[in-house]
């Protein structure tokens, strides 16, 4: 079994996480996708703006009819802060892994603050790091200790953000190809990002 967790707000879950998620699923052979959605993440104190039953809604429906997709609520569950650690941690105790089984995928914009991170030494060790690069990304500014520790994906870079979609949306522009049709619906029927 090979598993791949991805950790995020997801607000929304765009076209850009899916893509993303898709393509490295096949790039990497990856067995199962894990979406987890953080009930807090620490990162990002003022970058959720959506209650968390709405992201989870958001994200079952953006998911739904892809066989390699799954969602976890673990961070949900556990409550408080999100911290990857425990999570990492959980998933791999809950589907009896390895390390070179359990992989955790971020994207190059947050890896240059992954040594800000609770215990990042630890990750490294209890799974093997994959990211995803986003434009902009320098080598350089992430510690040598972290660089020679992870894999960068070898796929394509999709740039598309959730602050981008809400800005949009609350500018009463569209985000058509942006999210999914369903998810549209979903932001819209319950007047999220107004």
């Amino acid at each position: 079994m090979k598993i791949c967790i991805f950790g995020g707000t997801f607000d929304p879950p765009h076209l850009g996480h899916l893509l993303i998620a898709q393509t490295i699923c096949e790039a990497e052979e990856f067995d199962k996708i894990i979406f987890i959605p953080a009930l807090k993440n620490p990162l990002k104190s003022n970058g959720i703006a959506s209650s968390v039953e709405d992201r989870w809604k958001m994200l079952e429906i953006a998911v739904e009819g892809n066989p390699h997709f799954d969602i976890s609520d673990t961070e949900i569950k556990r409550g408080g802060i999100s911290y990857s650690i425990d999570t990492i941690r959980y998933i791999k105790k809950e589907h009896n892994l390895k390390r070179d089984e359990l992989y955790f995928l971020i994207g190059s914009d947050i890896l240059k603050n992954f040594h800000n991170w609770r215990e990042p030494l630890k990750i490294l060790e209890e799974c093997q790091v994959i990211v995803a690069l986003r434009p902009g990304f320098r080598p350089s500014s992430v510690p040598n200790w972290i660089l020679s520790e992870i894999q960068f994906a070898n796929i394509s870079r999709f740039e598309l953000s959730a602050t981008h979609i809400r800005k949009r949306w609350k500018e009463n522009k569209t985000i058509r190809y942006m999210v999914t049709q369903p998810v549209w619906e979903f932001i819209n029927k319950n007047s999220l990002y107004l």
